[in-house]
């Protein structure tokens, strides 16, 4: 087909018969002859191509949209049959170039031999290429490109180096062909017919180089030795990847098909068993497995006819059924609790006393109430299960002292975290209409014990949640009923199980924080902080050699005085319970074991001298202002989670209008105590050298220490009232005195809680004089020795006592003689 050729021959295919055609055509113009090129046009209609690159010698369909693009075509035919097909790797997603910017530089000129039309509207021009062209300039860019163009010749490059680099692209591109099962013979005969070096690049690099950017490249490159080399690096490259996916692939394949035999061979053992009756089918393995188990075992009578029904119910389910893995889950836990099965108790009250001891020192008061509980239980032959609790400060002992009891009644134990805990069906389970449901943690408890009699420990449950899932609180009302437990009812399990034999252990840090009706069904046992002489015998017998052996030390290797754990106590912990102890003697064998390690050798013994050495300066220093309060600061004893506490108060005032105002994140109760001591002064302030007149002037500033905690309760009053009236005297209270104890309006001093706390506190930080509400006096007299050896105990029943008690006597006289 010549430039002066009438249009191409526009034909319509059906649907499915368009690549056959596309094929045909191709074929067809391949037998067709080379247009001649001696008059080669110098102005080309250029239609863009934005993902593909033509290079010359090679038939190609153009696919062309409906639109602008058909338009462009249609002009080239019209001129002549003829197109230039210029890359523009710039191109819009969307709609034709706009900027000749967006153009490559270097097109093909290529021949329309024939137009398909598709069945979508759109065109597939079957071209052929005549001849690299450059573009000199655009002519046109919007709407039909033209562009002005020259025609650059090859430059041959002969030689050997040139040759050898056209017989490794023929030699790549067939293995490249190889991997290509699309391409076929025809391809690499139609590669060893090209003679030319520069063609046999373009050809290749027109079929086997997938990257747009590198045939852009080649056909830029005119050199032809340099077009060789980029063909030939692409190909080395295309290869690589081709042999790595296959090597990646037969792996695969090997894999999977050494899969598939075993299956199959597994498949015609169970076959070939099944036909010996040596092998039953999986569905009657389990009808068989959960009969045995109802044979073997000792199960209520309910729930031996629930495995029966449930049985019946499997038979029906295909095994490969979701719904055959939840009921065989149900049978499984129907079958594996221990509905009757029961551990003997050990009720050697001896051998109990020796376990308590040997693991806890001191807690006397809850040693004796779990003896007492253990003489209940040999003495009355059907026990019933028993709900204690045991309160205190962290690091008393609270759940380890429930793992002794279990050690010695020869019970399992098993624990739970109630802390944080705001779904209620971790407590009775989900019912089985729910996806992934499990039945409650006290179930699976009991599950894991294998016994109906465990110790079940309930940890932190002053610290339960509660929100729309439910309230925990609420569903432990039925575990921790004696009354109702007999016949607890999981969701899941539907079935009564019997938890009157469990033992329950609570533990909680704040009595009050527990819900009324769950501490109405549980006996509360304090523990108490430990005194100074405690934590030292704990730390000798207890957490010294504890730490000694996690820490790979030989027991000859370190040892602390007597002296070192006092001073250790005194400066670097200040808590009721010895967990921050035990932390600081983890720390000084960690640091001995690193001496060790370094090849020292140093004395075993670690004086009191020495622990700044290892452990930095003391944390907590006795201040002087606590023991020795200044004009305006009174010591009070306070109740907190974690054991009593000295509290600083301090009461300042200045110019306003009589006013009392009270700090430190006070609740209602406290701040109401503050107004009631304020008041009572105002009113009986001369009968303690205070100056009412001057009184009714003046604004006072109560602050309570560590303003970042909460704090409530009355049990401040006397204290905040003491603070008041040496801010307005202008004289101290005595030293190392503290008190506690609610003010009424008319001076009474009212019995406050909290007094074993208190007083351990007051002894643990070198208070010496406590003032305290008459009425507590039968709380402090049960109290043990140690506690108050040592303290002087002031009995008072109204303000007026307490005023003699905690100011100097001169101070005191002058001011009731002033008063008089």
């Amino acid at each position: 087909m010549t430039q002066d050729a009438p249009d191409p021959e526009i034909q319509h295919f059906p649907p499915g018969e368009n690549e056959e055609r596309v094929e045909e055509a191709a074929e067809e113009l391949s037998r067709l002859p080379m247009p001649s090129v001696d008059s080669l046009p110098g102005t080309l209609i250029a239609f863009p191509l934005r993902r593909s690159v033509p290079f010359p010698s090679l038939i190609m369909p153009v696919q062309v949209e409906d639109g602008p693009e058909t338009e462009i075509m249609e002009a080239a035919v019209r001129a002549g049959g003829k197109v230039g097909l210029l890359p523009a790797p710039g191109a819009p997603t969307e709609g034709l170039p706009t900027e000749s910017s967006q153009f490559a530089d270097m097109g093909v000129l290529a021949e329309i031999h024939r137009r398909i039309r598709l069945p979508d509207g759109n065109s597939n021009f079957l071209c052929r290429g005549i001849r690299r062209f450059r573009v000199e300039r655009f002519l046109r860019v919007r709407g039909v490109p033209r562009v002005r163009v020259s025609y650059p010749e090859d430059r041959p490059s002969p030689g050997r180096e040139t040759e050898a680099l056209a017989r490794n692209v023929l030699e790549l591109a067939q293995k490249v062909a190889a991997h290509n099962p699309s391409l076929g013979e025809g391809f690499s005969l139609a590669a060893l017919n090209i003679e030319a070096a520069g063609q046999l690049a373009d050809f290749c690099a027109a079929y086997l180089v997938r990257d747009a950017a590198t045939k852009l490249s080649v056909l830029r490159e005119l050199d032809v030795r340099e077009r060789l080399m980029i063909v030939d690096e692409a190909l080395t490259r295309e290869l690589v990847t081709l042999e790595l996916g296959d090597r990646i692939q037969q792996e695969i394949r090997a894999r999977i098909e050494q899969q598939q035999k075993e299956f199959f061979l597994r498949e015609q053992i169970k076959v070939i068993k099944r036909e010996l009756g040596e092998e039953k089918e999986p569905q009657e393995q389990d009808r068989d497995y959960f009969l045995a188990k109802l044979e073997e075992g000792d199960y209520p009578e309910e729930v031996a006819a629930k495995v029966r029904d449930e049985l019946e119910r499997l038979a029906l389910i295909p095994q490969t059924s979701p719904e055959y893995s939840v009921v065989r889950t149900y049978l499984d836990w129907l079958v594996e609790l221990p509905w009757h099965v029961t551990s003997e108790d050990s009720l050697d009250l001896k051998r109990a006393r020796r376990v308590l001891d040997k693991h806890h020192y001191g807690l006397e008061e809850a040693k004796e109430r779990i003896l007492e509980f253990l003489a209940v239980r040999k003495l009355r032959k059907e026990p019933r299960g028993a709900i204690l609790c045991f309160a205190g400060p962290p690091g008393v002992g609270k759940t380890s002292l429930a793992m002794a009891l279990a050690e010695a009644m020869g019970r399992r134990f098993e624990r739970m975290s109630l802390g944080g805990m705001r779904d209620e069906a971790e407590i009775k389970g989900h019912r089985r209409t729910y996806v992934g449901a499990m039945p409650g943690r006290i179930v699976q408890m009991i599950k894991r014990a294998g016994t109906n009699n465990p110790i079940l420990v309930l940890d932190e449950i002053d610290k339960l949640g509660k929100d729309f899932r439910g309230d925990p609180a609420s569903a432990l009302l039925e575990v921790l009923d004696p009354a109702q437990n007999h016949a607890f009812l999981d969701l899941y399990l539907d079935l009564p199980f019997d938890l009157s034999r469990v033992l329950f252990i609570a533990t909680a840090n704040v009595v009050m924080d527990i819900p009324d009706a769950l501490r109405d069904r549980m006996e509360i046992i304090e523990l108490p902080g430990y005194i100074e002489q405690e934590k030292v015998m704990i730390a000798r017998r207890h957490l010294l050699p504890r730490q000694i052996r996690e820490n790979g030390l030989e027991p000859d290797r370190i040892a602390l005085p007597v002296a070192t754990l006092r001073l250790l106590i005194r400066g670097w912990t200040r808590e009721a319970g010895v967990r921050g102890l035990e932390k600081m003697i983890a720390s000084l064998c960690r640091k001995r074991a690193m001496e060790i390690a370094e090849g020292k050798r140093p004395k075993p013994a670690i004086g009191p001298k020495r622990l700044e050495r290892y452990l930095g300066p003391p944390r907590f220093l006795e201040e002087e202002v606590r023991l020795h309060p200044g004009v305006g600061v009174a010591l009070g004893l306070a109740y907190t989670p974690y054991g009593g506490d000295v509290l600083e108060i301090e009461a300042v005032s200045y110019p306003g209008r009589g006013a009392v105002q009270a700090t430190g994140r006070l609740g209602e109760v406290m701040q109401e105590s503050t107004r009631i001591a304020h008041a009572y002064l105002r009113s009986h302030g001369r009968s303690y050298g205070i100056d009412v007149d001057l009184m009714q002037g003046l604004d006072l500033h109560v602050h309570f220490p560590a303003g970042a905690v909460p704090k409530d309760g009355p049990s401040a009053g006397i204290a905040a009232a003491t603070a008041m009236v040496s801010c307005l005297t202008g004289h101290a209270m005595r030293a190392r005195t503290a008190m506690t104890g609610e003010i009424s309006l008319t001076g009474e001093v009212l019995p406050v809680g909290g007094l074993r706390e208190k007083v351990l506190a007051a002894k643990r930080q070198g208070v010496r004089r406590i003032i305290l509400p008459k009425d507590n006096r039968p709380d402090v007299e049960v109290l043990e020795k140690a506690w108050t050896r040592g303290l002087e105990f002031v009995w008072v029943e109204s303000y007026e006592e307490v005023f003699g008690a905690a100011f100097p006597a001169r101070f005191v006289e002058a001011a009731r003689r002033a008063a008089n």
